[in-house]
């Protein structure tokens, strides 16, 4: 009866632990991700080029690219993320990679057009040494 005991306590303690751990997991991810938001508003090419993973794919309404070509619309203000309201955030940490659903309403530039548009916005996250890198950030327009 004792080793079930304390068995079943150790399990608890286990449970609980690694369920901690996914749940810091989460929040720095959010936390990230609100942060990268915020440097897409204030055009900060110099954080985002150091979390956006070298490989990194970035899909639009208007196309697919590369990093350079992100890091390049957001410094020249061809694509000027102005202010994205998050509605819903969600992650699915999947051993050192996680993924970020982001519902949200965009306020951008456009072409020298103000626009405002609700997407999905898919977020993949990979853990690089100690640093989390943004992989994949791809926007789906919602109908509403």
């Amino acid at each position: 009866m004792k080793r079930l005991f304390i068995g079943l306590i150790l399990f608890l303690t286990s449970a609980h632990l690694s369920y901690s751990q996914d749940s810091t997991t989460e929040q720095e991810i959010k936390n990230l991700s609100k942060a990268k938001w915020q440097w897409m508003a204030d055009k900060n090419v110099e954080e985002l080029n150091k979390l956006f993973h070298k490989n990194a794919v970035f899909v639009h309404m208007g196309g697919s690219w590369g990093k350079d070509q992100e890091l390049n619309i957001i410094e020249s203000g061809g694509i000027h993320y102005k202010k994205a309201d998050i509605h819903e955030v969600s992650v699915n940490v999947i051993g050192d990679t996680a993924i970020l659903l982001n519902r949200i309403t965009l306020l951008a530039v456009v072409g020298g057009n103000e626009v405002t548009n609700p997407f999905m916005v898919t977020e993949v996250y990979k853990k690089e040494s100690e640093d989390w890198k943004l992989a994949s950030l791809s926007f789906t327009k919602l109908l509403n």
